[in-house]
């Protein structure tokens, strides 16, 4: 691996969505959007479900991811996340669609807290699926 890039590996229970060196990754954390270089102090780190994206050269990727961990070494970070789609796999009129029943069922008001969570997290997911496929 060169000097100035980083192995990125994003991982689901079914597959994995990416294995590549990269220049730079950034990521959504519970605590707010971090960003890693080569050479980063290791860490691990909770992931929100949102949006992460990755530089290669001076091309860009975006991946929705619905929320899992990051752990980040010196020379690689891996993404271990419930579901994750790359930018360009997304089906942005489903994500819609996804997103206008979510906020159907919140516009009815709480009927009970797990109907309310669910509906919340996916408001969530479908917001941020749109957001990465509209890079």
């Amino acid at each position: 691996m060169a000097d100035k890039s980083l192995l990125l590996e994003v991982v689901t229970p079914d597959r994995q969505v990416v294995s590549t060196e990269v220049d730079i990754v950034v990521l959504p954390g519970v605590q707010g959007q971090f960003g890693v270089l080569v050479n980063h102090i290791p860490f691990l780190s909770a992931l929100e479900i949102g949006e992460m994206y990755y530089r290669k050269g001076g091309q860009i990727d975006y991946i929705f991811v619905g929320g899992g961990f990051a752990e980040v070494t010196g020379e690689k970070v891996t993404v271990l996340v419930d579901s994750a789609e790359r930018g360009k796999e997304i089906d942005i009129e489903r994500a819609k669609r996804a997103r206008e029943r979510a906020e159907k069922r919140l516009a009815a008001g709480r009927t009970a807290e797990l109907d309310w969570a669910r509906a919340e997290a996916a408001l969530r997911r479908s917001i941020a699926r749109m957001k990465a496929a509209s890079h």
